[in-house]
């Protein structure tokens, strides 16, 4: 299974590297504006979006390569399909069944196997106001649209064990009024500039962590260049609505399936359960 991967880099326990498979969206190398589509129908999450968009965008070191800006959505009445939609990202909320997933990131790769677009849905026949799961608050719901958003830039998780690392990208269960590893931490920022920033090709970043709040040691080696063009913004990539193969379960995460318009669609699974 495609999973992540969390990896000892040295004595001093710094984990390193949680780019998803090296996707990435193309870029020039240098400072970028990707846009999150609002297709949200609650003003919880709605104010979620607007959070975690700010967040991600503000890089407390002040090394900010990815910026996000929150726009009208395209999936406006079509929130159950939430298709995509080309050079940005579509967010949806729906009751998407108790099918075992909190939230679901897709991304479709061109035939270079850069990012062209994305979705994020959470679900709320988990995350909804009538749910009775048992982490359903509104901190679980910040850590799962944090993450999925996360994962549409090309971040895997920094750990799957369930602990918490500080980060909206582990796999941490919130209970209510505990926020820990709702937003990104230091190691997310470190990462972004990694994949993206072309004046750290080669550099390597090292986050020693720290306690309060508690955010887990991280390193990574930076990989970002001039792709010679852009995918983000672009408009000539064919809308698509992202689906789960029947047969998906949480013994698995990611699921791949090439499409007929020569597209690779990739879908990260977030798991109420996960083995």
């Amino acid at each position: 299974m495609a999973a992540a991967v969390l990896v000892a880099v040295s004595s001093s326990a710094a984990f390193a590297d949680h780019s998803w498979g090296g996707y990435h969206w193309a870029t020039r190398g240098g400072a970028f504006t990707l846009t999150l589509g609002n297709d949200l129908t609650t003003t919880e999450w709605q104010s979620d979006l607007a959070t975690v968009s700010s967040k991600w965008s503000s890089d407390p070191a002040g090394g900010s390569v990815l910026s996000t800006t929150v726009a009208t959505g395209n999936d406006i009445g079509r929130q159950k399909r939430c298709p995509a939609s080309s050079g940005r990202v579509e967010v949806c909320n729906a009751r998407y069944g108790t099918n075992g997933w909190l939230g679901v990131a897709t991304i479709w790769l061109n035939s270079g196997r850069h990012i062209v677009q994305g979705t994020v849905k959470v679900n709320d026949s988990y995350l909804g106001s009538t749910s009775s799961y048992s982490d359903n608050n509104a901190q679980e719901r910040l850590h799962v649209i944090c993450q999925e958003v996360g994962h549409t830039f090309g971040l895997d998780h920094q750990s799957t064990s369930g602990a918490t690392f500080g980060t909206c990208m582990d796999y941490y269960h919130n209970a209510s009024g505990d926020s820990a590893s709702t937003l990104p931490d230091q190691g997310d920022y470190d990462e972004l500039g990694c994949i993206y920033n072309a004046s750290l090709n080669g550099q390597t970043l090292v986050f020693k962590g720290s306690t309060s709040p508690y955010q887990a040691p991280h390193s990574c080696i930076g990989s970002g260049h001039d792709d010679g063009t852009t995918t983000v913004g672009a408009t000539r990539f064919s809308p698509a609505a992202a689906a789960l193969p029947a047969w998906a379960n949480p013994s698995q995460e990611v699921y791949v399936t090439h499409l007929s318009n020569g597209l690779t669609q990739i879908s990260f699974v977030r798991w109420a359960n996960r083995p």
